[in-house]
């Protein structure tokens, strides 16, 4: 493999096509590892969550040519203050990364690219973020840093529960969803529709404008104290720009719950014809009797259920709505390969990288 390192921007563009041909066949297949997202990523630095950060991504090409890796890194000192390379899509708003490699491919791109960056002297550790617990780059890492001498550690970030879906919605209620939680959604969905409020939803289509609809998404959310503070003015660009991206690429599913005509909740969500990817909420607390979150949500899952996707998934955090709705819980990992020679700081706790996921590995692509 002969690889190549670029710290352009344009490279997001050059070769995207390239780059998403080789995703759609990767050992992880998820919306955040899109060209068309990281790109947005970059531009803002995460909703400036990295003022300082050098773009390093790095390339892995066979003989013929023909692109066979990426590895979709920037350069920065780390939250432990170290020299560092990460993630692209690091840390807070990007729910699951990995690298970009067939599986067949994995063991001798990670076995190159720790080859490459041994000749990098402007790093100390390898620190990778948001990688599921059923992912190839755990094993393949530890085993090439261990050949080399080099540590791996490992550590648990969170729990990412989803739903895996059944063929109908009643199936899914009866058997993944306990009696007194079945009994609550069908209460609440009835109530709101038989109400005196005239209650609908509806998906943010090609027609919409999305940047008006983003922006009532934005206000829905900073509704919440929480996500008010969250919403800094890069944050917000951040969003705008990832909605744009996401919708041009074909990914955006944005549906809202309107009561009398007027949004009362919100969910942002990447949708890849599989699964289907919750990103983000917001709800008017003046509906709250509403339930109006539980409603649109029940209405999504049902929704997913009869347009064929096969997981919704709630991505990183524990609510306890998510495990109510019958989310099973997965997790997501920070992976740190440390080089021979540099200091080792606080360590992180070693896992074992071979051992079996919480949740099947068919179902995290």
């Amino acid at each position: 493999m002969q690889f190549e390192r670029s710290e352009d921007p344009a490279c997001f563009d050059t070769f995207a096509a390239e780059w998403n041909a080789l995703l759609a066949e990767s050992i992880t297949r998820v919306p955040f590892l899109t060209p068309e997202y990281l790109r947005t990523w970059w531009a803002h630095r995460g909703g400036g969550e990295w003022p300082e950060a050098r773009l390093a991504l790095i390339t892995a090409r066979d003989e013929a040519g023909r692109l066979v890796g990426i590895a979709p890194l920037f350069s920065a000192v780390n939250r432990d203050s170290r020299p560092a390379l990460l993630l692209l899509g690091s840390i807070e708003i990007s729910d699951y990364l990995d690298l970009v490699v067939r599986p067949e491919h994995a063991e001798a791109f990670v076995a190159g690219l720790l080859e490459h960056l041994a000749g990098d002297p402007g790093w100390e550790v390898l620190d990778l973020y948001n990688l599921q617990a059923s992912s190839p780059t755990r094993a393949a890492l530890a085993r090439a840093a261990a050949e080399r001498g080099w540590g791996a550690s490992e550590q648990v970030l969170e729990q990412t529960p989803a739903i895996p879906l059944p063929t109908d919605f009643e199936t899914y209620l009866a058997n993944q969803v306990e009696k007194k939680e079945r009994q609550e959604i069908r209460r609440k969905v009835r109530r709101a529709e038989n109400g005196e409020q005239t209650v609908t939803w509806r998906l943010v289509g090609p027609t919409d404008d999305v940047n008006l609809q983003t922006d009532s998404f934005l206000e829905l959310m900073a509704l919440n104290p929480d996500k008010a503070r969250f919403l800094t003015p890069p944050m917000r660009a951040q969003f705008r720009d990832t909605v744009r991206a996401m919708s041009a690429r074909g990914l955006l599913h944005l549906a809202f719950l309107d009561v009398d005509g007027e949004p009362a909740a919100g969910y942002l969500s990447f949708d890849d014809g599989k699964r289907l990817y919750v990103y983000n909420s917001a709800i008017d607390p003046r509906f709250n009797a509403l339930s109006a979150g539980w409603v649109l949500l029940a209405y999504l899952i049902q929704w997913s259920i009869t347009n064929g996707r096969t997981v919704f998934d709630f991505l990183r955090g524990h609510e306890d709505y998510k495990f109510r709705f019958g989310g099973v819980a997965g997790r997501i990992l920070r992976l740190q390969v440390t080089r021979a020679g540099a200091l080792t700081g606080d360590p992180i706790p070693s896992l074992n990288p071979d051992e079996a996921p919480v949740f099947p590995p068919e179902a995290a692509q």
